[in-house]
Formats: C-alpha cells, structure tokens, sequence
C-alpha cells in the first residue's frame, strides 16, 4: 500500500513539474508547423481528418483520479471533436510527456476499416523515436502512417471537394 501511495505522489509530482515549455522545448514553434504542415498535405490525399495533441502532464483532476494517458486521449478526441467528421474518420495522435505514452483514437468508420494490430505497430514506431527524444520524428512517423492507413481506406475522389473539418494545427494547452 505505501509504495503504490509512493508511485502516486511521484508520478503527481512528475506531471506537475513539466509544463508548456517543456513541450516547446521538445517541439519548437519550426517543428509544430513542420507537423501542422505534414497533416495539411496528408488530408489531401483522403477524406479523414488527423489531430495531433500534445500535452506536458495530466490536468490536475486526472491525477487525482488515477486517470491514465488513454483516458485523456479519449477525451480530447470528444473535446477537439474528432469524433464530429462527416464520415466518421477522424483519428487523434495524443503524445503525454510526462507518462511517455502515445496514444491513437480512432472514430467507429476507422476502427471498422483498421486492424488493432496495425494501430500497435504505429505506436511502436512512435515510441522507438520517443525514448531517443526525437519527438518530432515520432509524430511525423505516425502521421505518415495515419495517412497511409486512411488513403487506402479512404481516398480523396476527384468529385470529392476539398474539405478541411477539423485544424491542422497540433493542440497544446
């Protein structure tokens, strides 16, 4: 009991300690409009929209409930409105420093159209280029492969109009 009162205090401790520099520190304002950039080019070649999030620590009340990486992501995915895209296809890049967790929320037309495994094997790749903390590298990676995923799955046709439903621009606090 005392060591997982421990963990919890230091991973508070952890999570009140970085802030929004520390993610500028790690993705200056060049690297965020490399990625917003990257997702801008990417969306022209399908239908489905790419948010990327990127967050130094859980809010405090996440914390206190013992609320891990993934939870956040989904939230985010309803606050950012990821799931609010015509054709349900939506996917949320989430990157939490603190925790070095990535995670990848994908709408219902997505996740009908991609296998877990697939999702596992972006993650991966994400999390190589993390723990070498070539964090713009690691998104880049996994916005290359959203974007392979959801061209396959979901081309841009030539009567498709170009619609952007959702900002390129990676979310911060």
């Amino acid at each position: 009991m005392a060591r997982q009162h421990r963990s919890r205090w230091l991973r508070l401790l952890r999570h009140r300690l970085l802030d929004e520099s520390d993610v500028s520190r790690a993705l200056d304002a060049e690297a965020m409009a490399r990625l917003q950039a990257r997702v801008e080019v990417s969306e022209r070649r399908h239908t489905g929209e790419i948010r990327l999030a990127v967050e130094a620590g859980l809010p405090l009340s996440y914390l206190w409930n013992d609320l891990s990486a993934r939870d956040r992501a989904v939230t985010l995915f309803g606050k950012l409105r990821v799931w609010d895209t015509e054709q349900n296809n939506g996917v949320l890049i989430y990157l939490l420093m603190a925790d070095h967790a990535i995670e990848i929320v994908a709408d219902r037309g997505v996740s009908r159209a991609v296998d877990s495994t697939q999702w596992q094997s972006i993650l991966h790749g994400m999390r190589e280029a993390f723990r070498a903390g070539r964090f713009e590298q690691g998104l880049n990676l996994a916005i290359d492969a959203v974007d392979a995923l959801l061209t396959a799955r979901f081309p841009a046709g030539d009567s498709d109009l170009p619609r952007n439903e959702l900002p390129d621009t990676p979310w911060t606090p």
